[in-house]
């Protein structure tokens, strides 16, 4: 069969008017998900200013479905269901972002930083971390250290906690030679655990060395020279520390006083307390001078016979120094009364009364514990507490 050519004469024109008419649908197509698309972002804008929360999230759903292209809708939607709790949609949000291919190096860094404050925010600290890892080298490095950080340290994962700390002291931000110390001092203590002595006194060295003015590695490397029988070198440890951080003696009195005590030392140690105490009293100080047999002031040089002080005495002369319930405890505990028998029962509710004024308590967020932390359990600040009991605050 032999080609017409006036079929081209009609198919031409024919062709022309259909492809004419699909284009003009297209774009008037174009157009209307375009306004629609604006339309349901400002209302979603518009309920969020005016904290409808509910409202928003089903506005930007709707502007993200029309024009799914959209990155900012996607960030601000995936925002959204984190602060209202709903993480798993959130997730959902940013790892969708993440599977794109035609996202830019800016905005999958970001992304990857939104899904990992997801992970954070939802508890899940071991997807947490992975996703946290990949920022590595981003703009967002220092702010996933810090973020790693905190969960090393909640997890009580020391050694990773400690590599953290050292990439941020690297970096010249700030200073966490204090806390690279904290780091070496918990490993210590599982060393302790597990019977390494030596792997514990290498690692205390190295805390002291990092972290001269901090009080934990002194105090730490001295209770396990007393426990491997160096009481000589215990008592030098707390002396020189009583120089350079003399406001947490009421933390190392008592070991202060074991150790004197077992090198023969009890004069330089009364003498140190009693120095000590003049320039800040502490019912910690107290208790040691008096277990040494001391007293808060030293004798003054006189002739006449003067009878000597009693451990209750200094009890006394304590709440000439501050008022004090639990000194006022102590010294009413060898008291003796008209009516003896009912001093047990009157002793038991003193001593009910002043127990959590014996507490140490967190100046960041005010846990409160008979045992002092050097790292809050509370709010996981790292000395966060005085190193005062409750009453002396």
């Amino acid at each position: 069969m032999d080609f017409d050519p006036s079929w081209l004469l009609i198919g031409l024109p024919v062709a022309f008017v259909l492809g004419w008419l699909a284009s003009r649908f297209d774009i008037r197509q174009l157009k209307l998900e375009n306004r629609q698309a604006p339309k349901a972002y400002f209302r979603g804008l518009n309920f969020l200013l005016n904290e409808q929360q509910d409202q928003a999230i089903d506005a930007f759903i709707e502007a993200v479905q029309n024009d799914p292209d959209t990155q900012e809708l996607h960030f601000a939607l995936g925002n959204l269901f984190r602060r209202r709790g709903e993480y798993q949609r959130a997730v959902r949000v940013h790892e969708h972002l993440l599977g794109r291919g035609d996202l830019s190096r800016v905005d999958r860094e970001r992304a990857q930083h939104a899904l990992a404050q997801d992970f954070l925010r939802a508890g899940l600290l071991d997807r947490a971390e992975a996703a946290l890892q990949k920022l590595e080298g981003t703009r967002y490095e220092n702010e996933a250290r810090l973020a790693l950080l905190a969960i090393y340290e909640r997890s009580r994962e020391w050694a990773q906690a400690a590599d953290v700390a050292q990439k941020l002291d690297e970096s010249d931000q700030a200073s966490y030679s204090t806390r690279r110390a904290h780091h070496l001092c918990e490993q210590a203590n599982e060393r302790v655990a597990a019977g390494d002595l030596p792997g514990a006194n290498a690692l205390l060295t190295q805390a002291r060395a990092l972290a001269p003015q901090a009080p934990r590695p002194a105090i730490d490397t001295a209770t396990l020279q007393l426990r491997n029988g160096e009481a000589a070198a215990a008592f030098d440890t707390l002396e020189g520390l009583s120089d350079t951080a003399p406001l947490a003696l009421p933390l190392y009195a008592a070991s202060l006083q074991k150790a004197a005590i077992a090198a023969h030392r009890e004069g330089e140690a009364l003498a140190l307390l009693q120095r000590r105490y003049a320039e800040s009293p502490s019912i910690d100080v107290l208790e040691a001078l008096i277990a040494l047999g001391g007293t808060p002031a030293a004798p003054e040089a006189t002739d006449a016979p003067v009878e000597a002080p009693t451990p209750r005495d200094s009890y006394i002369a304590h709440l000439a120094h501050q008022p004090s319930l639990v000194a006022a405890s102590r010294w009413l505990a060898g008291e003796r009364f008209e009516h003896e028998q009912f001093h047990p029962q009157v002793q038991r509710a003193l001593d009910q009364a002043t127990r959590p004024l014996m507490r140490y308590r967190c100046a960041a967020c005010g846990f409160e514990a008979h045992q002092y932390f050097w790292h809050c359990p509370g709010c996981q600040a790292w000395d966060s507490y005085p190193p005062r009991r409750v009453e002396e605050l």
